[in-house]
């Protein structure tokens, strides 16, 4: 009796190729998708402030300027104020108190003598990030604002955020509690 032996047959060499193909477009179209939106997100434990649990929010550093500033000493610092949409809607209206949802962001560096020009300046190493976010409800004893003050990207203690509402009552509480203002 002949023996007979199965043949295993392999799927046709254009189906592979297609199947291949197939997967490869899923691949490059959905993965980049899934990434920008886990980077739209932030880090999922941003450290948060002590008080107010306020963090430094994702994609600040894309924001519009409001205004930049200059402290002399002893701090030698440049900064600039960004802020988000609902910020830069409320400065440009002459919205105050500033809307719910605002948030504004500082962004502070040593100031460091240029290599390149004498008489300028430029930032040197990052010294502070710090946030405001307004919610009204949430920070009502603190004229509506959540503060939020970080070095390398870790909240400060909370001794130093006792003394934020504190400053921005006595020197800004005639501006919704902002010392800054919208640059021309």
């Amino acid at each position: 009796m002949p023996s007979i032996e199965t043949e295993k047959k392999s799927p046709p060499m254009p189906a592979v190729i297609m199947l291949t193909a197939l997967l490869l477009v899923v691949l490059l179209t959905c993965v980049p998708y899934l990434v920008s939106i886990a980077l739209a997100e932030g880090p999922a434990t941003a450290a948060a402030s002590p008080i107010f649990g306020v963090t430094i929010p994702a994609g600040y550093k894309q924001w519009e300027l409001i205004a930049p500033a200059e402290e002399g000493a002893p701090l030698n610092e440049l900064r600039a104020v960004v802020g988000n949409q609902t910020a830069i809607d409320a400065y440009q209206d002459g919205k105050l108190p500033f809307p719910d949802g605002t948030s504004l962001v500082k962004r502070a560096w040593k100031r460091t003598q240029s290599p390149d020009f004498a008489s300028a300046t430029i930032p040197g190493a990052a010294t502070t990030v710090q946030v405001m976010v307004k919610d009204s409800k949430k920070y009502a004893a603190t004229g509506g604002w959540g503060f939020g003050r970080f070095i390398n990207g870790k909240p400060v203690d909370e001794a130093q955020h006792r003394t934020c509402f504190a400053c921005h009552e006595a020197h800004a509480k005639d501006h919704d509690y902002v010392f800054t203002r919208l640059a021309p």
